[in-house]
């Protein structure tokens, strides 16, 4: 019996260590829009690569790997199919990946953890070795990869907004601030839901043309505003604040001032809602755990918190919690008042 597990923990050990093999054939799958190839028509590796501009061998060779960790399924005789978890990986479906894969296993983020051994000793991330800048600036510098990190939330933002507009009561509210919303699907998610809601995306230049672009895309351009700021310089007053996977990104003391801007700009009554994911008991299986390794790499002082970190901040910030519970998604929504 020891002997068997054993070999089980080497197998489980081993399949961690060469788990970054994965993640890159992953995103390369991405990449090379693999599986949106394979579900157009294109069934072999000839296909694929005529189509993708790619070495048929070497494209043979990365859709067997992709078969082996079931993003796509062989047919036989050189034939490939999509699987349910490969159409996760295409272009512009419900529920897809793909820009979550180019973010998270893309260099800027790649780079970054293999720092992570000095960030753990030193105590602080080491972002600025890996990419000379910050991760946000050099967003700023790389659209491809500030794009696919700015997209890289959209389908969360859908599934939440969605979640959202079930169990949040927006009656009394006129005007929705998204902070650092990006492509604003939240709020815009909330506008579809909410007919009289006008929304506010406030975010840096190079992401806030995406969400005017959404916004008129949806139709909803008459009621909607895309504002370029700094939301540690102010925050447009508001009756509703929308705070999604952006407290995570900074330490306490920024946190703090964020909350503080939000309540002193909001308008009597205003709420809060901040989606984020919340860690879980320690030893137990957590995906917020390995998630908070991610901040640890890649942000100057962000990290994932206990829901009790969480109301320490919403105090400090002027906010008191009314409730929390968690979404579909890995999130979860708390509503806040003003304290």
């Amino acid at each position: 019996m020891k002997d068997l597990e054993q070999e089980r923990d080497f197998g489980r050990l081993f399949q961690m260590i060469t788990g970054h093999g994965v993640a890159q054939i992953v995103r390369t799958a991405a990449a090379l829009s693999i599986t949106d190839h394979v579900a157009a028509g294109a069934r072999t590796a000839d296909e694929v690569a005529d189509r993708a501009s790619t070495h048929p061998a070497t494209t043979y060779r990365l859709m067997r790997a992709c078969a082996s960790i079931g993003l796509l399924a062989y047919e036989g005789h050189g034939r490939f199919a999509t699987t349910p978890m490969g159409e996760l990986l295409r272009e512009g479906v419900p529920g897809s990946l793909r820009d979550t894969t180019l973010h998270l296993a893309g260099y800027s983020t790649w780079v970054s953890w293999a720092h992570l051994p000095d960030a753990v000793r030193e105590g602080r991330t080491q972002v600025y070795k890996a990419l000379g800048m910050d991760q946000f600036t050099y967003f700023s510098q790389h659209p491809e990869e500030g794009d696919a990190f700015a997209s890289s939330g959209s389908s969360m933002s859908e599934i939440v907004a969605a979640e959202a507009a079930s169990v949040l009561d927006l009656s009394g509210v006129s005007t929705a601030v998204d902070v650092g919303g990006a492509n604003g699907r939240l709020v815009l998610g909330l506008m579809q839901a909410n007919p009289g809601l006008h929304g506010i995306v406030l975010d840096q230049p190079h992401v806030t043309a995406a969400a005017a672009r959404a916004a008129g895309e949806l139709g909803l351009s008459d009621r909607f505003s895309a504002v370029q700021g700094d939301f540690f310089e102010g925050v447009p007053a508001a009756d509703l604040y929308l705070l999604k996977w952006v407290l995570h990104d900074w330490d306490d003391d920024a946190c703090v001032r964020l909350l503080r801007n939000c309540r002193a700009a909001a308008r009597p009554g205003a709420r809060a809602v901040v989606f984020e994911l919340v860690l879980g008991e320690v030893g137990t299986p957590d995906f917020g755990a390995v998630a908070d390794m991610n901040m640890l790499s890649v942000t100057d002082g962000g990290r994932e918190r206990h829901l009790h970190e969480y109301d320490a901040l919403f105090t400090a910030g002027g906010w008191r919690r009314i409730s929390a519970r968690p979404t579909r998604s890995l999130l979860w929504i708390m509503e806040l008042e003003a304290a």
